[in-house]
């Protein structure tokens, strides 16, 4: 597949999608943004109101258009849907946004030509699925934001403890976006050091609880900034930017994104999130390797969960 229209189509002008479209144009990721939704002229004031910032910081061609416009797209960023409310898991949104994705996905393939779809409406992993069938597109090019954010939130909060950098911290998270998510603590280093290994260097206490704590506040840090502002944006934007860069600059990557699985790390028929390598063409290889026997059984048991939900949703 050849591409470099270095275009981004954006589908839902909400928090997270504005947010997504400022973050591409501060960033000067991609040469052209266009801003889709059912309320044109909410996606029209979004646009105007990012490019006014544009000259000094960016050149990027942002304005408000329509599903025509996802013809020539080397990305298309799927945000539609809507949001979490307070005391909701997402899990919650899945008929009500499964419908959403369904008329959204079929008005995207009326004109779609080429290019990645990147699903960031919540429930994810489920969403991701659906998408990748209701357009037929080949496995990797329909792919979700996933554990992502989960994970950038994990090396926040292990910087935190740590008192270092994120720089040097390596982890992650694997499984569902949600409660279902894993840390991966078997394969959690810092510069290079197990983790273990280094607290115990430093003389900082690396035990159960002291992951348990970290893991818990993790799963819960979206739901926690939802009930104090009602809403995440911001997080997530910058983690959607820094997958448009590898797909659409030809900087490839390896994140943990959700993709429909095919008999990796045991798993098929379902989307959950792995370590992968994204770049041009969407997911390129879901990465093998190594678990706990511990984190494979929440990884089954977060696969178990999901097809659950997919099963329900028939």
């Amino acid at each position: 597949m050849r591409l470099g229209n270095r275009k981004v189509a954006i589908i839902g002008s909400g928090f997270v999608g504005s947010s997504v479209a400022y973050a591409l144009a501060l960033r000067d990721v991609a040469r052209e943004i266009v801003l889709i939704d059912i309320d044109h002229e909410k996606s029209r004031g979004e646009a105007r109101d990012i490019r006014h910032g544009i000259p000094a910081l960016g050149t990027a061609d942002l304005y408000a258009g329509d599903y025509k416009d996802c013809e020539d797209c080397d990305l298309i960023v799927i945000t539609a849907g809507r949001g979490r409310l307070p005391g909701e898991s997402r899990l919650d949104l899945t008929n009500e946004n499964a419908r959403i994705m369904h008329a959204v996905t079929d008005s995207i393939m009326r004109y779609y030509t080429t290019g990645v779809l990147m699903v960031v409406s919540n429930p994810c992993d489920v969403l991701t699925y659906k998408a990748a069938e209701w357009t037929g597109l080949p496995n990797g090019m329909v792919f979700g934001t996933g554990c992502v954010l989960d994970t950038s939130r994990l090396v926040r909060s292990m910087a935190d403890y740590l008192n270092l950098s994120t720089g040097v911290i390596n982890a992650y998270v694997v499984g569902e976006h949600g409660d279902g998510q894993v840390p991966i603590w078997s394969r959690a280093t810092v510069a290079g050091i197990p983790l273990g290994e280094y607290c115990a260097a430093v003389g900082l206490p690396w035990d159960e609880d002291v992951r348990q704590h970290i893991t818990d506040a993790t799963r819960t840090m979206g739901a926690d900034i939802i009930r104090a502002k009602g809403k995440t944006q911001y997080g997530i934007a910058t983690c959607v930017c820094h997958l448009a860069d590898a797909i659409i600059n030809q900087r490839s990557t390896i994140a943990m994104v959700s993709s429909p699985m095919l008999g990796e790390h045991g798993v098929r028929d379902l989307a959950l999130s792995v370590p992968s390598v994204v770049g041009t063409g969407g997911v390129r290889q879901r990465i093998r390797e190594n678990w706990s026997a511990e984190e494979y059984h929440k990884f089954f048991a977060a696969a178990k969960r999901v097809r659950q939900y997919l099963h329900e949703l028939g």
